[in-house]
């Protein structure tokens, strides 16, 4: 069960960086969708993935990092898995 649990936050914490800001930009476009009564699809679309390939360049190396870590841990565990 503690590896389940940690697998899931380990995903928690990649996702997050990525997720979040994603989220805030939505949430600010919409608000201009409704202030300005525009509800064209791709303007909610092409910021929110430009945000989010933004949020890849600047946390992508540390989230590789750190699901690489968790990974080699898992691996490190098997043997004491299988007893």
């Amino acid at each position: 069960m503690g590896l389940a649990q940690q697998a899931l936050w380990i995903t928690a914490l990649a996702a997050a960086p990525i997720l979040l800001p994603a989220l805030i930009a939505g949430l600010f476009i919409g608000m201009v969708q409704a202030a300005t009564s525009i509800n064209e699809q791709t303007l909610s679309f092409i910021p929110k993935l430009l945000v989010v390939g933004a949020m890849l360049a600047i946390f992508g190396g540390s989230i590789f990092v750190l699901i690489a870590d968790f990974t080699r841990e898992i691996f490190e565990r098997i043997p004491d898995l299988l007893q």
